[in-house]
């Protein structure tokens, strides 16, 4: 969502990073590009306005112009900015209450059934045991997904008889959360095509009847500045705690992802960044805005790898990398490891100083460049994985035939993995001489 205005940032900072001392007429110009990269990507004037006003007031100090590292130190000022824009409000989720009662509401369309899901996913990593309650009486199909979903994460789904109205399903679930042991239960409400009177008189009176400990309201950020409209209107009438921002791996300009708080004075406490239900993840306003400047998202790439790859399996893969025995067999099962972490480009986005490379990399594998490679070495046979050195002119045809490549992507495949092995074993021999990383010990 962030790709043409983090490239634009990048691009911009870059240029004064690149130099010593800065003077004011380069700040002012390094202003006006960051100015309109803002406003291109739709975020609102207002938080344009002031938010440039505050870095200029920081930058233009005496004591950075005169810095011989002054162009760092604005791009510090305009990560110490971006991320207080980014941080109203108290991002504390709470989960108080016997049971706790989260109440997700929002328009038609803005993926609140599918965060329930998320949601319900999240709790349980938290040790909680939540209940879904379809309280949406008026479309069968948002309660029919909804049971879907409960199924495939293995969790409770009540929904009231026909007829029945939103507080009464409300109440109905909580006393199955009591009935059931559950401590959580997580209501998703019915929404309109519009904000009206109706919906928030409905929303108003669930919130009074069940006193929720999270009353979060779900936006789609590729609606751009009308989300931050729905979030204004909603926050009028309902005692809101938060937001969820959903489809933040589209393709907007992701305006609204940056101004509704803001705006609001609501935090973010959830970012929806994928269609899956383990696609949520909390929202972190320094990590956000380090993947905007490029600066990369270590921390968040470090928690996803934690919840894919298994500890003994990581074990056993890091002694081969010591003793650079890693063959293409493990190579296939690393790819497969790194799939289940998300998008490639997210990833890429992540690793600081290959910002710039994430849309390159999530175009590549939509080319199905990854798995081109993955069918190139499951048409080989065990012994081919484990040693390529026995892949003659013959076996390499039949690879290509069976994996529907040609000859000379199956050779490029062998050289690169050969390139591979060689660096491993130089860093594996470099571990192994005393003293050859220097004052680090090896």
């Amino acid at each position: 969502m962030f790709d043409a205005l983090s490239e634009r940032l990048r691009r911009t900072l870059g240029a004064l990073t690149g130099r010593g001392r800065v003077s004011a007429a380069d700040v002012e110009a390094a202003m006006r590009e960051v100015r309109l990269a803002l406003l291109e990507a739709d975020v609102n004037f207002k938080v344009v306005r002031d938010f440039v006003a505050r870095i200029r007031a920081r930058a233009e100090g005496a004591e950075i112009l005169e810095s011989l590292t002054a162009g760092q130190q604005v791009v510090k000022i305009v990560h110490e900015e971006l991320v207080a824009l980014l941080s109203a409000g108290d991002r504390t989720f709470r989960l108080q209450g016997s049971p706790a009662v989260i109440v997700l509401v929002g328009l038609q369309g803005s993926g609140k059934t599918t965060t329930a899901a998320k949601l319900a996913r999240h709790v349980v990593k938290l040790g909680r045991q939540p209940i879904l309650v379809a309280a949406d009486p008026y479309r069968p199909a948002a309660a029919d997904q909804l049971e879907t979903l409960g199924r495939g994460l293995g969790l409770p789904v009540f929904r009231g008889p026909a007829g029945t109205g939103v507080l009464e399903i409300a109440r109905g679930g909580i006393e199955q959360a009591h009935r059931t042991g559950r401590d959580v239960v997580i209501l998703d409400t019915a929404g309109r095509l519009t904000v009206d009177e109706a919906l928030m008189g409905e929303i108003a009176d669930l919130a009074a009847g069940v006193r929720p400990a999270e009353t979060l309201l779900v936006v789609d950020a590729m609606t751009g500045q009308e989300a931050v409209g729905v979030a204004e209107a909603f926050h009028a009438a309902v005692p809101l705690s938060g937001l969820v921002l959903t489809k933040i791996d589209g393709d907007a300009r992701g305006g609204a992802a940056l101004s509704i708080s803001a705006v609001t004075g609501l935090p973010v406490k959830f970012l929806g960044t994928g269609e899956k239900t383990d696609a949520l993840e909390p929202f972190y306003p320094d990590r956000l805005a380090g993947r905007i400047l490029g600066m990369g998202d270590i921390l968040t790439l470090v928690e996803r790898a934690q919840e894919t790859f298994d500890a003994r399996q990581a074990a056993q893969m890091q002694e081969k990398l010591r003793r650079a025995s890693f063959t293409l067999e493990d190579m296939l099962d690393q790819m497969q490891q790194v799939k289940r972490m998300g998008p490639i480009g997210q990833l890429v986005e992540m690793i600081p100083g290959l910002g710039g490379l994430a849309r390159e990399a999530q175009a590549s594998a939509d080319r199905g460049e990854l798995q081109r490679v993955e069918a190139i070495i499951r048409s080989m046979t065990p012994a081919e994985r484990r040693d390529p050195s026995i892949l003659n002119a013959s076996r390499r045809r039949r690879i290509a035939a069976g994996s529907g490549s040609s000859l000379p992507e199956v050779n490029r495949l062998i050289k690169q993995f050969g390139e591979l092995q060689k660096m491993m074993k130089q860093v594996a021999g470099l571990r192994r001489r005393p003293g050859a990383f220097g004052g680090f010990g090896g």
